[in-house]
């Protein structure tokens, strides 16, 4: 009889006991990640395939020690503030974004989940971050620097045709980067004694009236700003190029290799990949105030002499020098 309440006892302690036990032995909520992707995935997959890549680096195998949500607004702007309001509602512990566009949304959706930028054209400019060395809020990551680019590709476009005087600009407005590139571009135009042509493109509806309004004109070169929509259409960029006998600088290298003429930029997927080390200092604690926003320190000049030869052009010996990638 006295041993009752010890047994009794020992009964109501594995009552208790038993399921700290079974919940000790259930695996660590993985961190979670969510990409807020402007374009359809196919053409930029090759970005976010260097971003994964990145993780890898680091030991993060997706599955097993960290998910990953991915959200695309198929190229329809206007879907990227509620796909980032559903990130926001997934309890995500960083959002990486790789256009300006989709880091506005994300910034609209949260002032408190991390935002990880993988190369976004000028954040300071634009207003997403106060300064690149103290970035404040919660953006952080890697700048594109294509207001400064312009200049460069616009002088080595006149360096390359010497008689060239009208120069039409492919530019974006919903891309709020491009407006401080224009400006960029104007001041370097003004200065090589180039007229730019502005021509606006919404939506890609609009590239074959863009290329008609830049025949029209007699433009004579063509100069296409960085952005996440040209991307995706680089293809068909190139060959509206190519049909209107308009030789081309590109401010991504990506358009360059799929038909382009020339292209001089950072590299692009380079960017995607080091942003993986963003994610990774935050997933360890860092706050992305802390964590200064880095510049492309290096830049690549492509040409295409397949496109250059159907155009019947030949470039300088002081470009080709330069070209750290030649495609035959």
């Amino acid at each position: 009889m006295r041993r009752r309440p010890a047994i009794l006892l020992t009964l109501v302690l594995g009552l208790f006991l038993a399921p700290l036990a079974a919940g000790a032995q259930q695996p660590a909520k993985l961190p979670r990640i969510g990409l807020l992707i402007q374009n359809p995935i196919a053409p930029v997959a090759h970005l976010w395939e260097a971003f994964r890549q990145g993780l890898r680096e680091l030991g993060y195998v997706e599955g097993q020690n960290i998910a990953i949500e991915v959200r695309s607004a198929e190229g329809k702007y206007e879907r990227l503030p509620a796909l980032a309001a559903e990130l926001v509602r997934l309890r995500v512990d960083a959002i990486v974004v790789g256009s300006t566009p989709a880091a506005f949304a994300a910034k609209q959706a949260t002032m408190t989940i991390p935002i990880v930028m993988a190369g976004v054209g000028d954040p300071v400019g634009s207003g997403l971050v106060t300064s690149l060395a103290r970035p404040a809020g919660n953006i952080t990551g890697l700048s594109l620097l294509t207001s400064e680019l312009s200049a460069k590709q616009l002088e080595l476009l006149k360096e390359a045709l010497p008689k060239v005087s009208r120069v039409a600009v492919l530019w974006n407005p919903a891309t709020q980067s491009h407006p401080l590139i224009l400006r960029e571009a104007k001041a370097a135009a003004q200065a090589l004694g180039v007229q730019l042509q502005l021509l606006e493109v919404r939506n890609p509806d609009d590239f074959e009236r863009a290329f008609g309004v830049a025949t029209r004109r007699r433009a004579a070169g063509l100069l296409v700003l960085a952005d996440a929509m040209f991307l995706s259409h680089r293809t068909r960029i190139a060959n509206l190029a190519a049909k209107s006998r308009l030789p081309a600088m590109y401010g991504l290298t990506e358009h360059a290799q799929a038909g382009g003429l020339m292209a001089y930029a950072p590299n692009f997927a380079g960017l995607f990949r080091q942003a993986a080390t963003y994610v990774d200092k935050i997933l360890k604690g860092a706050k992305p105030a802390d964590l200064p926003v880095e510049q492309p320190t290096r830049f690549e000049l492509v040409i295409n002499m397949k496109t250059a030869k159907a155009l019947g052009l030949t470039f300088p010996p002081s470009i080709l020098i330069r070209a750290d990638q030649v495609i035959q």
